[in-house]
């Protein structure tokens, strides 16, 4: 029957669930409000069971040990709790309920559970306590907020204890059995001299102080960084499915559109503030991000952070649906500098334990800056001319570009007869074309893939840039116009299989092309020599001595998830590969993403320079490299460091090469 206290407590319930319901309707309705769309029903099993995985199985958490260790604690705890919690509501709003009814040996061994979880949980919290506050990591922010609900999460496994203690003493001494940890507590409380009576009073005492804590947690979670306790189940969900992932184009034919890319906040899409309601601040994107370990202005963590409470601040303004109150997402919070800082690696996107996308908003914040209002670098106005006249980012003739080749037995596919007479067509690449240092890798691959017999043809001529760094760099219109250009070429000559030495092109023509009617199986120099060497089409007949090591390039790694092809090359050649300290998904960018190639560094350090300290420390006298990009960027840290006469930066197309005898 009700009571006094079930009528309290259905008041004070009934305002803290109402006041957290209107915030949750409010955070709802601002998500609806951006306007851009995204589809992610798409592939359920597959979702659910990432869902699982990631937020019960806490995989992406358990990446770093310990702390992702204290983290599930915290979660798988809370999720046994939340049952006592539920126990004490119903109890409270109807006295005399319990799960007892469960049977009494199920009952036993749920309380039981509880009890060491609360333990547990306890201990986990003192844990996050002493890095937060005693060792301290760079990359961890030592806000109010986090510290807040550390203390209350420690006094909430307080209350329970003292609850169960107090209630043991009082009126249930067969708890004993099935609330250890309490039992210990009770019998330490004995010094009290409590009776009964005033033990269950103090039970109930702290019964309150329990409940009342989560009902504060409940109105308090919806305003703060917390609010990833209920959005990163969701955002989990709806993640973008496997690593390989293209840009989304821009509808030029489109007359309704009226904004390019992302100007306000509201232009981003609903996946995307899902993304910033989930974001815990743990830093683990900024820890990895190569633009803040280099001192540059670009923290991921304080990007999406700006972003969330851009749109906290025009929260009025968004709810009215008026647009054009909405301030610019570009402030003195987030600058364009942050924007430019990005190499596009991604590393932060795989360290996200809750699968933030931070490199989409940072693409679509650029085409604003690009497109709509002109403000890009000043030395990007050259590669933006030279690849509308020359098709290439580089200040050279179309006429030049199969000057590559000009001895080699290479045909042009203006040569082929038919489609069928080839294996591959060979796209070459506006580097592979044109840089004197990467016109080597070219013609040593070729050598491999005649020596196997691989039928394979370029377009020579007819070949033009892949439009990626125009599309990276935010010029979404100049990339259409070359990918449009370049897929009506190689469905012209009815291509199916691509293969390049370009990271880059490999991604754009495997993950992006399709966009435009391009869809070709595309693989990488480094997979198809791979493949030669396990078929027995080629046989590497010498070891080399030297000490080496592989660079793992960005857009064959993070971006498409391709680690064990290069290595399956290099050990095929070589008697010494060493590591980097960091390698494989968490190996540091060169520093040519994301359009960086083509701009100035001029903030902090070098980032190649960085990379190339990495690559020393190993003691290698070459480090490998599967792009030309990377190849650049590691060869000037080492002239930079002033060891280009000591260390090699050599393409396992020509490593492979110097290992075959004719």
């Amino acid at each position: 029957m009700f009571n006094f206290e079930s009528l309290l407590f259905l008041i004070i319930a009934g305002a803290a669930f109402t006041y957290a319901g209107i915030q949750l309707k409010n955070l709802f309705l601002l998500a609806k409000a951006h306007q851009g769309t995204e589809k992610r029903c798409d592939r359920l099993g597959e979702r659910i069971t990432l869902t699982v995985l990631n937020v019960l199985g806490q995989k992406a958490v358990l990446q770093k040990k310990w702390i992702g260790i204290l983290h599930a604690t915290i979660f798988w705890g809370f999720l046994l709790i939340t049952i006592g919690t539920l126990e004490q509501f119903l109890s409270t709003l109807i006295p005399g309920v319990s799960f007892e009814f469960l049977g009494k040996t199920f009952y036993s061994g749920l309380l039981w559970t509880q009890d060491l979880f609360t333990v547990l949980v306890f201990l986990a919290v003192l844990g996050g306590a002493y890095r937060r506050l005693i060792v301290k990591p760079a990359y961890v922010t030592l806000n109010k907020d986090a510290n807040f609900i550390l203390l209350f999460t420690g006094l909430l496994m307080i209350s329970i204890l003292l609850m169960n203690a107090f209630h043991i003493m009082g009126a249930h001494p067969w708890y004993e059995n099935s609330l250890p940890f309490s039992a210990s507590l009770s019998e330490g409380l004995l010094f009290l001299n409590l009776d009964p009576h005033t033990a269950l009073l103090l039970g109930k005492t702290f019964k309150w102080v329990h409940m009342l804590i989560v009902l504060g947690f409940g109105m308090y979670i919806p305003s703060s960084k917390h609010l990833h306790v209920l959005a990163a189940g969701p955002n989990t969900f709806f993640q973008t499915i496997g690593r390989s992932k293209g840009m989304k184009p821009i509808d030029f034919e489109d007359e309704t559109l009226e904004q390019y890319g992302t100007a306000k906040v509201t232009d981003l899409s609903w996946k995307d503030a899902l993304d910033y309601y989930s974001c815990t601040e743990c830093g683990r994107c900024q820890e990895v991000c190569p633009a803040w370990n280099t001192e540059k202005p670009l923290s991921p963590k304080k990007l999406i952070s700006d972003l969330k409470y851009n749109l906290f601040r025009n929260k009025e303004a968004v709810l009215k649906k008026d647009y054009e109150a909405v301030s610019d997402v570009i402030d003195h919070e987030l600058t364009s500098d942050v924007i430019w800082s990005c190499t596009s690696c991604r590393a932060c996107e795989i360290a996200c334990p809750v699968f933030i996308e931070h490199t989409d908003k940072i693409y679509d914040i650029r085409r604003d800056l690009v497109m709509m209002k002109s403000e890009f670098p000043s030395e990007v106005q050259t590669v933006f001319k030279n690849m509308e006249t020359n098709a290439t980012p580089w200040a050279f003739s179309a006429d030049d570009r199969d000057a590559w080749c000009e001895d080699l037995p290479v045909k042009k596919m203006n040569e082929v007869s038919s489609p069928e007479e080839l294996d591959y067509l060979l796209w070459v690449g506006c580097a592979g074309a044109y840089d004197d240092r990467n016109k080597k890798v070219l013609r040593s691959f070729t050598r491999i893939l005649n020596k196997a017999d691989v039928k394979f043809a370029i377009l020579g001529k007819e070949e033009q840039c892949t439009g990626d760094p125009a599309r990276r760099i935010g010029n979404e219109y100049l990339f259409q116009t070359l990918a449009t250009a370049n897929v009506e070429t190689l469905n012209r000559y009815s291509v199916k299989k691509v293969v390049t030495a370009c990271p880059h092109c490999f991604n754009t023509l495997k993950n992006e092309y399709g966009d435009f009617g391009g869809n070709y199986e595309v693989i990488h120099h480094t997979q198809l020599m791979a493949d030669l060497i396990q078929s027995g089409k080629i046989k590497p007949s010498q070891s080399l001595e030297q000490k080496i090591t592989y660079h793992d390039s960005c857009y064959l790694g993070r971006w498409n998830d391709e680690y064990s092809a290069p290595r399956k090359v290099l050990e095929s050649v070589a008697k010494k590969p060493v590591e980097m300290k960091a390698h494989h998904d968490q190996s540091m960018c060169c520093g040519a993403g994301g359009g960086r190639m083509w701009m100035e560094e001029t903030l902090g350090k070098r980032i190649n320079v960085t990379r190339t300290e990495q690559a020393l420390e190993t003691g290698a006298s070459v480090v490998a490299s599967g792009c030309p990009f990377c190849m650049t960027m590691i060869s000037d840290g080492l002239k930079t460091k002033d060891h280009q006469d000591t260390v090699l930066v050599k393409d396992l197309a020509e490593i492979l090469d110097d290992s075959l005898t004719d």
